[in-house]
């Protein structure tokens, strides 16, 4: 015997056609006793017949052949419903069935990849009610009941029958809703309990990543500053772009996962790009010598300041940079700045980034934008990387008002390009960002809180150039015993201490000095732990890792009066 073939339904969908075949079939055994009781013995002999039917159907759909159950159970309900009306005639009112069979293939049947039995039986149910009414109920038999038979025996039945059907439907979606949101509700809580806990995954690593990072790249910036030898110069540069290198990389980890939740706010700040880029190629210089290619930058002359993100268009530089870098082995890699139009307010930039490696295939141009994706697996093998840099640069573009397009072929390289227009920054505030900052800190009392003794010995030569009083606490109770021994101008506190942590510590020393400037030194970049430092009772958040000018502006800004 060979296989009936199952086709895939839903549970939800199996359920309702056994319930719907047997509720059928209860309505044709109360027909059929009414037929023998009106001595419509053929009619009675008819439902009888229909039962074993639907209880057929009934038996398809709880083994899972829906598909096969529908099919029968609509061409039957049509045909019990033709032939009723035609033994009751217009005054029995079956006919108004129809209704129910004419929309029930909305329910059962998908309208996205079964649209054809939509169609097919609500057209049917349809057509056979206006056939009826042209032949006069008249069918199926030539001598129909009498008509005050039909309406007072027939007529109940037929409305009490499709009110029941119609109730039974909507308390059956009503139940069914309830349970598809109480799914949602538990599916939404799990989801929300697993963002929670990605969350503190990366707000631990991000803490413990940053903090070293903070050390490498504020000591990289101090060696440089003290006048190195030229045999050591290479050395120290070699170290500060590792460590900018390993932020990027956290960078577009924890902006992946911000850009998830919520949308990017950029800063735009007055920046001369063209020595924004020169920086650039310093940092991506090392890295084509090692591979053996060039890389050629190419910037307008005399490009005006303008007002723009500058971190955030580093980074889109840097990925883009990186990735043309990354798969080509041979050649040259190139970044074009020039200018489209400018005006006396605005000036509009085509960017480019171009490249002589191995080059995408056009089936997978779209695929590279999303998160975690790379061409294939080989790539993902023999060139490393985290899949993140591209929807990163997308995503950003889009907040500045661009779209990033892609030209390739395969073992020919690639072409990223992009537009940008940009408002030209006022020459009077050039000319203010132009003098070099000088602080006047004499006499200022600084208390430096952290455990962590390379970045206490990095932050004290950082403040201490600039003739800072610098008292150090290695944990939150030290820094509250020593704010109740003397007094500040400003303190610097870590949050994640031993002993006491740097919440705890700033509720207590708001007790001793309610209005002491303290700021925090935050390896966390989360929204729930800038909530934390304003409730807590400090005044400001300094992220590591921290660049001296950065810092050296914070602390002017808090003990300034």
């Amino acid at each position: 015997m060979s296989k009936v073939k199952k086709h895939p339904t839903s549970q939800r969908l199996n359920k309702l056609m056994f319930s719907i075949s047997l509720l059928f079939g209860g309505l044709g055994l109360l027909l059929a006793i009414i037929c023998f009781i009106l001595g419509l013995k053929n009619l009675a002999y008819f439902h009888l017949s229909s039962i074993v039917i639907y209880i057929y159907c009934a038996y398809l759909s709880k083994l899972g052949r829906t598909y096969y159950s529908r099919i029968i159970f609509f061409i039957l309900i049509n045909l019990v419903i033709t032939i009723t009306a035609s033994y009751t005639g217009r005054a029995g009112s079956v006919e108004y069935l129809f209704l129910y069979s004419l929309a029930l293939p909305f329910s059962v049947f998908s309208f996205k990849t079964e649209k054809i039995y939509v169609y097919f039986f609500s057209c049917l149910s349809g057509m056979l009610w206006i056939i009826l009414a042209i032949k006069d109920f008249k069918l199926f038999t030539n001598t129909p009941i009498d008509a005050e038979i039909a309406s007072t025996y027939i007529y109940p039945f037929s409305v009490v029958s499709l009110f029941t059907l119609v109730v039974v439907q909507l308390v059956y979606f009503s139940i069914l809703g309830t349970k598809y949101y109480a799914v949602i509700h538990i599916k939404k809580q799990e989801a929300l309990e697993a963002s929670l806990a990605k969350s503190k995954f990366l707000s631990t690593m991000s803490h413990e990543i940053r903090t070293p990072l903070n050390a490498v790249i504020g000591l990289s910036h101090i060696l440089g500053d003290n006048n190195p030898r030229e045999d050591q110069i290479d050395n120290i540069e070699a170290l500060n772009y590792s460590g900018k290198t390993l932020l990027s990389l956290l960078n577009n980890v924890l902006d992946f996962s911000k850009m998830q939740l919520s949308t990017i706010e950029l800063d735009n700040i007055p920046t001369d790009l063209s020595a924004n880029i020169k920086q650039l190629s310093k940092i991506h210089d090392a890295s084509c010598v090692r591979k053996g290619i060039s890389l050629n930058i190419e910037v307008e002359d005399h490009l005006p300041h303008v007002y723009i993100d500058v971190v955030r268009f580093t980074q889109v530089i840097n990925n883009l940079l990186s990735n043309a870098i990354k798969f080509t082995d041979e050649g040259s890699i190139s970044l074009i700045i020039r200018k489209l139009k400018q005006t006396k307010s605005n000036i509009h930039l085509h960017i480019e980034i171009k490249d002589t490696g191995i080059g995408i295939h056009k089936d997978k141009q779209k695929q590279i934008w999303e998160a975690f994706a790379q061409e294939s697996n080989t790539t993902n093998r023999i060139y490393g990387g985290t899949g993140l840099g591209l929807p990163i640069v997308k995503s950003i573009l889009t907040v500045m008002g661009t779209k990033v397009k892609i030209s390739s072929k395969v073992e020919d390289g690639s072409r990223f390009y992009f537009t940008l227009k940009l408002k030209i920054a006022d020459q009077e505030i050039i000319d203010n960002e132009s003098f070099k900052k000088v602080y006047n800190f004499t006499g200022k009392r600084v208390l430096l809180v952290d455990d962590n003794l390379i970045n206490v010995m990095v932050g004290k030569q950082i403040l201490e150039k600039e003739k800072l009083k610098v008292t150090v606490a290695h944990d939150g109770l030290t820094a509250v015993n020593k704010v109740k021994e003397q007094d500040f101008d400003i303190i610097l506190m870590d949050i994640q201490m031993p002993v006491m942590d740097g919440y705890n510590a700033t509720k207590e020393i708001r007790k001793v000095n309610p209005t002491v400037p303290i700021l925090a030194l935050s390896a966390n970049v989360f929204a729930e732990v800038k909530d934390k430092i304003d409730e807590c009772g400090m005044n400001g958040f300094i992220f590591k890792p921290f660049t001296p000018k950065d810092l050296l502006i914070q602390i002017e800004k808090f003990t300034s009066n």
